[in-house]
């Protein structure tokens, strides 16, 4: 019996044309869908970003309303009688408990109020969380702090170290927005809440190394210096792509 062997080379075919063009409509659809659901995820984020910088004035003024203390600034002792529920901090030691603001000085104390603030707010439901309130750094991981969607932690002071600092004065209460932000999501955050400049209205960006209050070792106030460019006014330098950008709201 004899066998006939196969051409396998002249067996063979290659793709038509037609079946190129379905692969590359295919392959441009699944790229579409990438981008438009990479897309959906950045605004989402800048969304949340919005809510939740805006969501820690509003629990900060309703608290204010309901109990006409500043939280934070309230003593312990007689916020855990105002409130309700037993309230840890701020701890006796702290000079400057109920003097109707909010501080952060240089020196030991300086995360004693930042810090018992949101334990306080989250006592009262004002906000969801529950909160140590203890004096120390907050850190990505420690609880002493609601953390922004990119992981950072959210904490409230008086600083200068935002740009543009003397207008309004340094003394007004604002909301770090946090680190770990890309750029271009900043940049459409400050343009869907403010005026879209870094330097001016009430999102301004953080200078780039802070050292005071939200310095030190993780430097929770500072950003990629790569996030604002030199231009006069300055804007959110997007074409840098930096992923480490952040901002202070102003209450």
């Amino acid at each position: 019996m004899r066998y006939r062997r196969a051409n396998t080379i002249g067996d063979q075919r290659g793709f038509t044309l037609v079946e190129i063009a379905i692969v590359l409509v295919v392959v441009a659809l699944m790229i579409a869908g990438f981008l438009k659901g990479q897309e959906l995820i950045d605004s989402s984020r800048v969304r949340t970003l919005a809510d939740t910088s805006s969501g820690v004035r509003t629990a900060y003024l309703a608290f204010l309303d309901r109990y006409g203390k500043i939280p934070g600034d309230w003593a312990a002792s007689d916020a855990s009688i105002g409130i309700g529920v037993p309230v840890n901090n701020p701890a006796a030691a702290v000079a400057t408990s109920n003097n109707g603001r909010l501080d952060n000085p240089a020196g030991a104390n300086v995360y004693a109020e930042p810090n018992a603030m949101w334990e306080q707010l989250s006592r009262a439901d004002f906000v969801q969380g529950s909160f140590a309130g203890v004096n120390a750094v907050p850190t990505s991981n420690n609880g002493l702090t609601p953390l922004n969607v990119f992981g950072a932690p959210i904490i409230v002071g008086r600083t200068n170290e935002y740009l543009d600092a003397a207008s309004p004065a340094p003394s007004q209460l604002h909301v770090y927005v946090g680190r770990f932000v890309p750029v271009s999501a900043m940049r459409e955050l400050d343009v869907k809440t403010d005026d879209g400049f870094p330097r001016s209205g009430a999102l301004r960006a953080t200078i780039a190394t802070a050292t005071i209050f939200t310095g030190g070792p993780s430097g929770w106030g500072g950003m990629d210096s790569n996030c604002v460019d030199a231009a006069s006014p300055p804007n959110w330098n997007v074409s840098a792509d930096s992923q480490d950008c952040n901002a202070v709201l102003m209450f």
